[in-house]
């Protein structure tokens, strides 16, 4: 198969959040016609350690959910599908690079680490016990996550904390509500704070990040003519590499203060470092052309981080065109990506 008739096959063998056996399947049959494959669940892990360094390319199986997408389609030079762009396309390039002989006659063993939930809550993304079940995983000096990144090396990434601030009132006739206390209209001090809340920027060696917080879920009042006894209002909180979840945590008590009965921190995800000064980042960012840029979002670089792994976000998808209706990805950027990344295996 050429890439784009990679990229298509992979498109339409579907693999929303929580239904990815079927392309597991197909890929666990394609790739182990010729290399060694463990499988746990519905996440692979293709290739073995023979002894030399190790290199991870990395990449979740699964997609959002469909929006009512039909089969693949070219069209103009771009593949539209369910999963183009995030990241089908990056999961073809691995794929040919795996079933690419010489990749295996370098200096590196080279393995392909492909897994499912990564597109829903943090707790049930399966890298994580992927790594567990294949520990040796973890030994990496470096892992290129085929996330889109519209073919710039993208490094670090933010933290994110989904937080639920409570506020209690007292239900009331809504025709008299001074018997009451209206729990919705409790929540305007932080409703303000939020909106007065900016973009603030954050320089790590010349990468900006972006700090960012702001109300994503509101819930409350059980009729239109009851005074609400209570309302919860979830926060999303994008935090830099600077803080810990812990750190990031006390910031956002610090900030809410009273302004709020209580809290519930409902998922954490940890920020991802900048891996500086390792030498496969540098070989990367210098074939790319495009430097360094700083990753806004929450990518699985952070979870790889916490077992010790190295590792940057590069792929040929388009970040603009992630869980859009009608995804789409340039087919010139497979090609580019699997150039760079074929250079970038040591020989």
């Amino acid at each position: 198969m050429t890439l784009v008739e990679t990229l298509a096959w992979l498109v339409d063998t579907p693999s929303p959040y929580g239904d990815e056996g079927a392309l597991a399947d197909a890929l666990e049959v394609r790739l182990g016609a010729r290399l060694p494959v463990a499988r746990h669940g519905n996440g692979l892990v293709v290739g073995e350690r023979t002894g030399r360094p190790l290199l991870l390319l990395v990449g979740h199986i699964d997609t959002v959910p469909s929006q009512g997408q039909g089969p693949s389609r070219l069209v103009d030079g771009r593949l539209h599908g369910l999963g183009a762009s995030d990241m089908k396309s990056g999961l073809a390039v691995a794929v040919h690079l795996l079933e690419d002989p010489g990749v295996h006659e370098g200096s590196h063993d080279v393995v392909g680490v492909f897994y499912d939930r990564e597109e829903g809550p943090l707790a049930d993304n399966r890298l994580g016990p992927l790594l567990l079940a294949e520990p040796w995983l973890t030994g990496a000096e470096f892992a290129v996550v085929a996330e889109p990144t519209d073919l710039a090396v993208e490094v670090g990434c933010n933290g994110a904390l989904n937080v639920l601030c409570h506020f209690d009132g007292r239900p009331a006739h809504a025709a008299r509500p001074w018997h009451g206390e209206n729990a919705i209209h409790r929540a305007a001090g932080l409703l303000a704070k939020l909106a007065a809340w900016g973009p603030r920027d954050v320089d790590i060696d010349g990468l900006v990040y972006r700090e960012v917080m702001g109300a994503t879920l509101a819930e409350g009042g059980v009729s239109r003519n009851v005074v609400p006894g209570h309302f919860q209002l979830n926060v999303n909180y994008r935090f830099p590499p600077t803080l810990t979840v812990a750190e990031a945590e006390a910031r956002f008590r610090e900030f809410v203060g009273d302004d709020a009965d209580r809290l519930e921190v409902t998922d954490r995800a940890p920020a991802g470092p900048v891996p500086t000064g390792n030498p496969h980042l540098g070989r990367l960012a210098a074939l790319t052309g495009t430097g360094l840029h700083p990753k806004q979002g929450w990518t699985d670089v952070a979870r790889l981080a916490e077992h010790g792994v190295p590792a940057a976000n590069y792929g040929p998808g388009e970040t603009a065109q992630a869980h859009q209706v009608d995804e789409s990805v340039p087919v010139a950027n497979l090609e580019i990506a699997f150039e760079v990344l074929r250079r970038w295996i040591p020989t």
